[in-house]
């Protein structure tokens, strides 16, 4: 079984879109407090989405700790390490050390069990993010990638509560979900962030600060992760869940070529450790039936 080409093609978009994503991210922090700008993001991917979209199967309770914990934590935290330092090229590749979290909670949590070429892939990826570490090891560089470093966290954890729910419409468990994050994003900037540059933002938006909302809102929350939920809907999830590793590839890409993010040698080598380890995540087991096979 395949993908049709439409769908492929779909695959690649949304890809593309989360890649992109943290370049615009980087422009946007440039001109909205982090905070406020998140909190933004999800009130415009809820609204007007939730009167389109029905409510979810899912416990309220799920709902709100999912939205509190995506919206509020992690994404708070990516958006402040991106404002503080982070290169938008190297926050794509941080953020997809998720799926080991997600792999370690769901055998801690929902007695799971990881498979050896799995284990093998998660220490080979945070041993590319060590490396990565050393090239950032005094506390101004590093502080950054350790905040990227907790927002995967959170997204683990994220992810586990989604489970949890047993929600099978993750497009409309997102949108509601959604609603969950701006009010307490919002006392957090207002606590924490600079009152002229909020006031700045709200009332005298440039054209720069609307059109990076609006792609954060839209294309990146309710077109990609709807676009996602429905490959996810129709296909095994192993034929669609491999071309989440073009996140970081359209990420560095056009960080490196928008931004012109240079990256070190440390840098360089950290991120095909944590690739490979990703690869061999994503492709380890399906290797290991293939040998099998042939051998048998």
């Amino acid at each position: 079984m395949s993908l049709k080409p439409t769908h492929a093609f779909l695959a690649l978009c949304v890809t593309a879109i989360w890649g992109f994503n943290f370049v615009v991210i980087k422009l946007g922090v440039a001109e909205v407090p982090p905070l406020l700008l998140t909190g933004l993001r999800f009130l415009f991917a809820a609204i007007p989405a939730v009167f389109f979209v029905p409510r979810p199967k899912a416990s309220w309770q799920y709902v709100a700790a999912f939205g509190i914990l995506l919206g509020v934590v992690k994404f708070g935290l990516l958006f402040v390490s991106i404002k503080i330092g982070l290169s938008a090229s190297l926050a794509s590749l941080v953020m997809q050390l998720q799926i080991f979290f997600t792999i370690l909670f769901a055998a801690l949590v929902l007695g799971e069990r990881s498979k050896p070429v799995q284990i093998i892939g998660a220490l080979i990826a945070f041993g590319g993010i060590g490396l990565i570490a050393t090239s950032q090891w005094n506390g101004p560089d590093l502080l950054p990638l350790i905040l990227a470093i907790f927002a995967a966290f959170t997204w683990g954890v994220a992810n586990i509560v989604a489970k949890k729910s047993g929600e099978t419409n993750m497009l409309s468990f997102i949108v509601w979900a959604s609603l969950a994050a701006p009010l307490p994003l919002f006392l957090l900037s207002w606590l924490f962030e600079d009152h002229q540059l909020i006031g700045t933002a709200l009332l005298n938006p440039s054209w720069l600060t609307i059109t990076t909302i609006g792609f954060l809102a839209w294309p990146a929350t309710v077109f990609a992760f709807g676009g996602w939920t429905f490959l996810l809907s129709r296909y095994p999830t192993n034929l669609v869940t491999p071309f989440a590793l073009l996140v970081p590839i359209f990420g560095i890409a056009s960080g490196t070529l928008l931004l012109g993010e240079p990256f070190d040698s440390f840098e360089v080598v950290g991120s095909l450790f944590v690739f490979g380890g990703l690869l061999l995540n994503m492709f380890g087991l399906r290797l290991r039936t293939t040998r099998r096979l042939a051998s048998g």
